[in-house]
């Protein structure tokens, strides 16, 4: 089909990558995208604390879908066709260029998430995407079939009614996604959403007080399970969060679901350190440094507000000397800072990710095409779909990616 009319759902980073993919590789494509608020592309606005973490610097596509606790397997080969040194390619191309942090994320130069809006609003509207906002799809009803090329009737939200020949839902995938009402009908079966990314409530003696307090490196782990990850860890007002906790959660988000959010967390503050081998550290310091008070020095790198409390929790007064530390003490130390639990009694979404869990049934899915399998001339990019990444950059990855392929096939370009 030569000129299609192409509807794209949902103005987020999938949709809208989708549309400009669409509509560059077929000028002669009518595409249009609704975003049924008044703000596209306002999760890129506020990701990475207004940086927006475009990608990240892993590229190799084995190594990559490792980070997706849900659909790496449908992603590599996914990955091979676009991955993030094909992103920032494309962003470079149009004059945005990317640097990479320590730890692999990726940002625009400028440090600010405008640069990538505008970047994708120019590339949409040079692209001739016609974008409606405050405008959403209400019903889709698939027309032609076995005897004729695939089409749409949507009704929008304000009663309109259109006719298209390729339709991608890109609406994200929480439990009031519209996109997943849609896919539904046409069909398709979802996995329940649940939150994924998200902080732990906890109410505890030992953090009270040392908010904005940052670990660099702890190990978290839930007994009972095998949920266990590692990484930065964050002390807030309300309980713990960093990249270690908001990996916990990813990997384990139906887990975690299925406990009510309620459940044992245990944290090794120094690892790799286990709790005999931190004790033989520590002897070791007493025997090295025993005129130093305890209080005025962490041989373990850990900040001082947080090692006075754990110094405080295992019984030891700060003006404390090495020298007068007992073995019985220094144990029970050891013991507070690689075998620590707490009790989870809640979650917080992290606010510049909302990142769920859950949607449409990934075995449905043609990942060469982004198209489905029930219903012909039907796509789906991003969050719809039951996929997710951790923290870092991989969900947007995941969008840019899913969203190419989807453009390019309702172009009527092969992937």
């Amino acid at each position: 089909m030569s000129n299609p009319r192409v509807v794209v759902v949902g103005g987020g980073a999938a949709g809208f990558f989708a549309a400009i993919i669409c509509a560059e590789k077929n000028p002669a494509a009518a595409v249009t995208l609704y975003e049924a608020t008044a703000h596209p592309l306002a999760k890129v606005r506020i990701s990475g604390g207004g940086r927006c973490n475009v990608t990240h610097a892993c590229f190799e596509p084995r190594e990559l879908v490792k980070r997706y606790p849900r659909g790496g397997r449908e992603l590599l080969g996914a990955f091979h066709r676009w991955a993030p040194r094909d992103m920032i390619t494309w962003l470079a191309e149009r004059g945005v260029e990317l640097k990479t942090e320590a730890d692999g994320r990726m940002f625009p130069v400028t440090d600010d998430a405008a640069t990538i809006v505008e970047c994708l609003t120019q590339a949409a509207a040079k692209a001739g995407v016609e974008v409606c906002t405050s405008l959403g799809v209400r019903k889709v009803e698939p027309v032609g079939g076995a005897h004729g090329p695939p089409a749409f009737w949507l009704t929008l939200t304000d009663n309109t009614e259109l006719r298209c020949e390729r339709l991608l839902i890109a609406t994200g995938g929480n439990r009031a996604s519209a996109g997943l009402t849609v896919a539904t009908a046409l069909g398709h079966t979802i996995e329940p959403p649940v939150p994924s990314l998200f902080t732990f409530h906890i109410d505890d003696k030992r953090l009270e007080g040392l908010s904005g307090i940052s670990i660099e490196n702890v190990a978290v782990s839930v007994p009972g399970t095998k949920l266990k990850e590692g990484g930065p860890l964050l002390i807030t007002h309300w309980g713990l969060s960093g990249p270690a906790i908001l990996k916990l959660s990813a990997w384990g988000a139906r887990e975690l679901a299925a406990l009510n959010y309620e459940f044992p967390l245990g944290i090794n503050f120094t690892p790799p350190h286990t709790r005999e081998s931190l004790l033989r550290a520590l002897a070791a310091v007493r025997t090295q440094h025993p005129r130093k008070q305890l209080g005025t020095w962490s041989p373990l790198g850990l900040p001082a507000r947080f090692w006075e409390r754990m110094l405080a929790m295992s019984g030891i007064a700060p003006a404390t000397q090495w020298a007068g530390v007992a073995n019985a003490a220094l144990g029970t130390l050891a013991l507070q800072l690689t075998g620590a639990e707490f009790s989870v009694v809640g979650k917080s979404m992290n606010k510049e990710e909302f990142v769920t869990c859950g949607g449409v049934r990934l075995s449905e899915v043609d990942f060469r095409t982004m198209q489905s399998k029930r219903c012909p001339g039907l796509h789906f990019a991003g969050e719809v779909l039951d996929v997710d990444g951790i923290t870092g950059g991989f969900n947007f990855q995941a969008a840019w990616t899913t969203g190419w392929l989807a453009g390019q096939a309702m172009a009527g370009a092969p992937a």
